[in-house]
């Protein structure tokens, strides 16, 4: 299967592959994730208040299941 980013140049007796890439961004960009408080189950939900992602026992798999607001 061929790679759409590469280019086969080929002679007699010669073959080249050139392949093109481009720099991706470096890193998350503004992405804070607490984790500190994870427990079994845990769902990983938004906080605005925060300004953050979390994974606690606020939001579990249970409690969405079993009642939780969503």
């Amino acid at each position: 299967m061929s790679n759409p980013n590469q280019v086969v140049v080929s002679q007699v007796s010669d073959v080249t592959t050139v392949e093109i890439t481009t720099q991706g961004p470096q890193g998350a960009l503004g992405f804070s994730f607490d984790e500190s408080a994870k427990v079994d189950g845990s769902v990983i939900y938004f906080d605005s208040s925060a300004a953050t992602f979390k994974a606690d026992a606020t939001t579990t798999k249970l409690t969405l299941v079993d009642g939780g607001n969503f």
